[in-house]
């Protein structure tokens, strides 16, 4: 068997994690059998690495450390935890994937295409999303719900000009990649974001 592989991305702020637990909730009413997990992280040596990545530090870390660091957790999250759950014919619902890596790394920090593209090829294969869903918000939106938490990562720390790089790349590969990308509007209430969810469970649903 083979299961399904669905991703939610966006930026800060914009309510993935907030409808992750929701759609799976819907799935599983329907028969499926779902699994949630999270970039970076997902097992417990992903989920190590993802405290070095976000905890703040005194110590700056260099953009290219980041890249590698992101990387070497995805190999383990789809080596331990993905893959053998796609294998057995799970969905697994994943908040975030390589396409944040190319916001974040590649548009945020600036970082070399080709070095993507290429850690990319090495780690992910054939390993690639059925759906992406992106909960796209203005950076202000985004930046405003963000800073109510108690604390803010090492990521979330960053300047506005970061974001507005990171959400003009998604919206980009959404344009590029029509096929595999919906895209909300998540910057209205809850209850209205997750009306757009609605047609996506139903084109989910009628997969074969």
């Amino acid at each position: 068997m083979s299961g399904r592989f669905i991703t939610l991305e966006g930026g800060e702020g914009a309510g993935k994690s907030s409808n992750l637990e929701w759609l799976a909730e819907q799935l599983r009413a329907s028969g499926k059998t779902v699994m949630l997990t999270r970039e970076p992280g997902g097992t417990p040596l992903a989920e190590s690495i993802r405290h070095v990545l976000l905890n703040p530090s005194d110590e700056p870390m260099a953009a290219h450390t980041e890249l590698l660091l992101v990387f070497a957790a995805r190999a383990q999250h789809l080596a331990e935890k993905i893959r053998p759950a796609l294998e057995r014919g799970d969905w697994v619902l994943c908040d975030r994937f390589v396409d944040a890596t190319w916001a974040y790394q590649g548009a945020g920090r600036g970082l070399d295409a080709e070095a993507i593209a290429q850690l990319e090829t090495l780690v992910i294969g054939e390993s690639r999303p059925d759906m992406t869903i992106l909960f796209d918000v203005p950076v202000e939106v985004g930046m405003s719900r963000a800073g109510k938490r108690a604390a803010l990562d090492r990521i979330e720390q960053e300047d506005v000009a970061f974001f507005e790089r990171i959400r003009m790349h998604y919206l980009q590969r959404a344009s590029h990649e029509p096929g595999r990308f919906r895209v909300l509007d998540a910057a209205q209430p809850l209850e209205q974001v997750r009306e757009q969810l609605n047609p996506l469970l139903e084109e989910m649903l009628a997969w074969p």
